[in-house]
């Protein structure tokens, strides 16, 4: 009973008051980064330099089980909407496969957050990556945001060097709908940082809350970053990624990420440290510290963004909640691409490297396989919330969450009704259920069905502790007790097959539901456009 009190009155201290305009609602503020591991942040682990992260951390919550959808453009699809990424139209990815669950942008039954709070008498504002629509009518300021800076496609450069004779492509970005280019001596990371700050300000004198989406791409390919934030990490990696992953995994045990006796996932395709020449090591080491340096500076960013919040007097009536798009990511992909060669250092405006396997390994400790995949190291995402004076600070908890519920968990603290019907069209009903239980009491989630997931035939269902989970092309059903073994290193199949059995039924009559089509009969040939349209694009090779 107490604690029904306390989440009561934490819940009413968020509520709109009686004037829809009111200022005391609460501002949002979203950031999503890309390509990023679920221990690549000083909160989760890692030893990058992430003191706002880590700030964010200690005055908030961390949880140690949040889901997305393995891979760029399915993510941004639950997250704006709310939606399973099929729903939303994008069951593969941002290209059109012909069917509407796979018409690769978001269809209009499937609201975006931006337009729910828009409507509710929000400022909707972002800067960054897009990735859920390609044609200008399903660009940000199409679907709901008033303010839009960033690119539209799924990757970008860094830099914009002016000259293109040796390969480095052009920068294209928009803001409000105009196409414009990155300057030369401008870094996309500081640019999308410094715009959420601009268009922040520009709420200065505004009576009415603001929703702030900061998609950033680092740390996603390729491998450039600012000189100095390189140096801060010049030798940090010599010991390799054996010693550095040791040493993660006793910081995340320390943290209370993962329990003392937690099971660890082993990837036998990376190979020893020491069976590594010393060219190799100073070339793995470079690309490292690369990698590090480009999270380095989206925290500053993140830094930038918290000082403007205190300048507004609006740090005390803001939730900021961070997660990471997918994991790491393991093999060289998309299929079918050759892989372009450098035409300049690692880590300069000619560099299309990336981390790379071996790295990702350690990024994505302590579970199990990379980006793509529907296995935890895939699928895992850190998140951090942050509302001072109604989170609880340096708190932790387990989840269990996924993107689907995020949007009505903004919905329910911003007060915003979502409509049963938008601009003449019927829409889908959220799929998902709102945490700010979870968040402001530290309440369990109250979840009605279990969790699905399928991208490129990969396929996994969580249900409490256990989890089934199906990797393509083999298409097996395994089993694993994610309360013993989140690490998937003991496939229980066998063991439990009526078990086995009611969690893949449950599994299609969810895809029956969502419209999944089995992937052999819907598998783009050739150059499926992995990574979607690549408007500066390195092309890469096939998987090692």
């Amino acid at each position: 009973m107490k604690t029904i009190f306390l989440f009561a009155c934490a819940l009413l201290a968020l509520l709109p008051a009686a004037h829809p305009q009111s200022a005391r609602r609460p501002n949002i503020i979203l950031i999503m980064v890309d390509d990023m591991g679920y221990s690549d942040i000083g909160p989760y682990g890692s030893e990058i330099h992430t003191p706002n992260l880590d700030r964010l951390a200690r005055e908030g919550l961390k949880l140690r089980e949040f889901y997305n959808n393995s891979i760029c453009a399915p993510t941004r699809a639950s997250l704006m909407t709310g939606q399973y990424n099929h729903r939303a139209g994008i069951g593969f990815f941002d290209v059109n496969l012909g069917l509407p669950a796979y018409q690769g942008y978001l269809n209009r039954s499937s609201l975006t957050v931006a337009e729910v709070l828009q409507q509710s008498g929000y400022t909707t504002l972002m800067a960054g990556k897009w990735h859920v629509g390609n044609d200008s009518l399903s660009w940000p300021n199409q679907r709901g945001f008033d303010r839009f800076f960033g690119f539209i496609g799924g990757a970008s450069n860094y830099y914009d060097i002016g000259s293109y004779a040796d390969k480095v492509r052009p920068v294209t970005l928009v803001e409000n709908n105009k196409t414009i280019r990155l300057q030369p001596g401008q870094y996309l990371t500081d640019e999308i940082a410094g715009h959420a700050v601009q268009y922040l300000d520009e709420t200065r004198d505004s009576k009415k809350p603001f929703f702030l989406y900061v998609a950033y791409n680092a740390p996603h390919w390729p491998l450039q970053a600012q000189p100095e934030d390189i140096e801060k990490y010049k030798g940090r990696y010599s010991i390799g990624w054996d010693s550095l992953r040791t040493q993660r995994i006793a910081r995340m045990k320390e943290l209370g990420i993962i329990a003392p006796g937690a099971t660890i996932a082993t990837d036998p395709e990376v190979p020893r440290w020491e069976s590594l020449t010393f060219d190799e090591k100073k070339l793995w080491e470079k690309k490292m510290e690369v990698y590090a340096a480009m999270i380095d500076r989206l925290d500053q960013g993140i830094g930038k963004i918290l000082n403007k919040l205190k300048e507004l007097k609006q740090d005390e009536n803001t939730l900021v909640v961070f997660i990471s798009d997918n994991g790491a990511q393991g093999g060289f992909i998309p299929f079918g691409r050759k892989r372009q060669r450098n035409s300049g250092p690692i880590g300069t405006a000619g560099s299309y490297d990336y981390q790379e396997q071996s790295w990702a390994h350690v990024s994505n400790t302590p579970f199990r396989a990379y980006k793509a995949t529907a296995y935890e190291g895939g699928i895992s995402s850190p998140l951090i919330a942050w509302f001072p004076g109604k989170i609880a600070a340096g708190s932790t908890a387990r989840g269990t969450a996924h993107l689907i519920d995020l949007a009505p968990t903004f919905y329910e603290i911003a007060g915003a009704k979502y409509p049963s019907v938008y601009k003449q069209t019927p829409s889908y009903p959220l799929a998902g259920t709102s945490l700010a239980h979870l968040f402001f009491a530290r309440q369990e989630i109250d979840r009605k069905a279990p969790l699905f997931w399928e991208r490129a035939g990969n396929r996994a269902v969580r249900s409490g502790r256990w989890k089934l989970v199906s990797a393509y092309p083999a298409n097996v059903w395994e089993l694993y007790d994610i309360e013993t073994d989140r690490a998937e290193t003991r496939d229980l199949a066998a063991q439990n097959p009526q078990l086995v059995t009611e969690l893949s039924a449950a599994y299609d009559k969810w895809a029956k539901a969502n419209d999944v089509v089995e992937y052999d009969k819907i598998r783009p040939s050739g150059n499926s456009g992995f990574a979607g349209p690549f408007q500066n694009p390195p092309a890469t090779g096939g998987r090692r």
